[in-house]
């Protein structure tokens, strides 16, 4: 699945990551997410799977029901 530039925007949001800080973790430019962001262009898809692991990685789950969307990862129980 493909994430959205919306979904990209409210992943950044829940988790408070700003465009540089998703840059650096993805290691893509700045520019890349903001022309995504704003739907001037849409990234090769190597870049969208780089955007996609790092907000995975910082703890975002991308949902494709009816309504695609994010949410927090729920966290794992310890025992």
């Amino acid at each position: 699945m493909a994430i959205s530039p919306a979904q990209c925007r409210a992943a950044r949001a829940l988790i408070e990551l700003s465009q540089e800080d998703l840059a650096r973790a993805a290691e893509v430019s700045s520019r890349t997410i903001i022309d995504f962001e704003s739907g001037k262009r849409k990234p090769i898809k190597v870049t969208q799977a780089a955007l996609q692991r790092a907000l995975e990685e910082a703890g975002v789950e991308f949902t494709d029901g009816g309504q695609p969307g994010v949410r927090l990862k729920k966290k794992k129980a310890s025992k």
